[in-house]
């Protein structure tokens, strides 16, 4: 199988979406490389068309990294120098111009880590929604997703001869508003960390870790006012709280926030880190001694993973995809409830023996999820989308 995913969300921070395409490719092409050894090893159950997988880059500025390069291996890079902007116009609006037209090369399927189609001529074109957010809250969005995505997804959903979700969560999301039947989609969750068995063990509940931690991208959808007032509380409770992290890229809104931080009561309590390099996560969890992601909505909830693949102990919210996520493996609050979340937190700092069973209910839980299976579901999914093309095309073919 000859697949091409789109790797332009990676390029700059591999936050979100550019995580789950990072992971996704490095995990496709590694199994392109136990297939092949399989087979050289005289396995003959093994199969001999072990797939081909492509990322595919386009951006006048950005370049991806030679340590991206190298830890995607055996993937190929098609890295083009095109504005991003353009591109996804044309792309978006007129599904023009097909991506081999780019490439100079053939393939079975093209796969979109966003909801808008990566146009090909001949290709099974298979798309990943990661939530719809952008549909019921279209204030919290970015300048190009407000412009694309509301008008589009519906349209391109249906074009699409596949749909992956990461969440069961999503996948009613997409049958409710966008009308697609629940056998076109296929969930394929998020994998959880690679560096989780790196460095020296957190024993479950991370007594020792210095601070509280909220990893993710500064925007509305977070609900970083919520959690901020949130904390403000928990001080005004307890003077010696430690002190509150925040770790994640930044948009446009996030500025009232970091003025927030910089008066009191919150002034010298508050970091903020900015983006953290993937090579630097692992750290960054280890020294905390609980996660807090209080988000309105999240379509998975990545950073629940991460921090239970440590032993850290996790205080998010009840919505979206994140109890399906947790598992019961977390304490679960209103996002629109400051009080309910100060005194959660309040909960893993003092009450005792919760956070060692929070930390070990989170490392099992954590086991749940892995990249490889996340790839092998999504190999399916390329099958079954291969098919519908298939289907689409040689409509006389079907059996009656």
């Amino acid at each position: 199988m000859r697949i091409l995913l789109d790797y332009r969300p990676a390029l700059r921070q591999r936050s979100g979406v550019g995580e789950y395409v990072h992971q996704l490719a490095r995990s496709l092409a590694i199994q392109r490389v136990d297939r092949s050894t399989e087979r050289r090893a005289g396995d003959r159950r093994a199969s001999t068309n072990f797939d081909d997988v492509e990322v595919f880059t386009s951006s006048w500025r950005d370049r991806p990294s030679r340590g991206a390069v190298a830890d995607l291996e055996p993937a190929t890079v098609v890295d083009r120098r095109f504005p991003v902007q353009l591109l996804n116009f044309a792309w978006h609006r007129l599904l023009w111009p097909p991506v081999e037209w780019l490439t100079g090369r053939s393939y079975d399927v093209v796969h979109s880590p966003h909801p808008l189609l990566l146009p090909s001529r001949r290709a099974a074109r298979v798309v990943t929604i990661h939530d719809l957010d952008f549909l019921r809250n279209f204030d919290r969005t970015t300048a190009e997703i407000r412009r694309d995505y509301p008008g589009l997804v519906a349209r391109h959903a249906h074009l699409a001869d596949g749909i992956v979700v990461v969440s069961h969560h999503v996948a009613r999301l997409v049958t409710e508003h966008l009308g697609v039947p629940a056998e076109r989609i296929s969930v394929c969750p998020n994998g959880g960390p690679r560096w989780a068995s790196e460095g020296d063990p957190v024993p479950p509940g991370n007594a020792g870790g210095r601070y509280l931690l909220f990893v993710g991208t500064l925007e509305p959808r977070k609900n970083v006012s919520g959690l901020l007032a949130a904390y403000a509380q928990l001080c005004a409770d307890h003077p010696d709280t430690p002190p509150l992290v925040l770790a994640g890229g930044r948009t446009p809104a996030a500025q009232e926030w970091l003025d927030a931080i910089a008066r009191p009561p919150l002034a010298g309590r508050v970091e903020y880190r900015g983006y953290v390099e993937d090579r630097a996560r692992r750290a960054v969890y280890a020294g905390a001694r609980m996660l807090v992601l209080p988000s309105f909505d999240e379509g998975f909830g990545l950073t629940v993973v991460e921090a239970m693949s440590l032993g850290v102990p996790v205080v998010a919210s009840n919505r979206g995809a994140i109890p399906e996520v947790a598992g019961g493996a977390a304490l679960l609050v209103d996002p629109d409830d400051h009080l309910g979340l100060a005194h959660a937190m309040d909960r893993v700092l003092h009450e005792p023996g919760l956070a060692p069973r929070l930390g070990e209910d989170g490392l099992q839980r954590a086991r749940a999820f892995s990249w490889t299976q996340t790839a092998a579901l999504t190999r399916t999914a390329y099958e079954r989308a291969i098919e519908a093309r298939n289907r689409r095309i040689h409509p006389a073919n079907d059996e009656v």
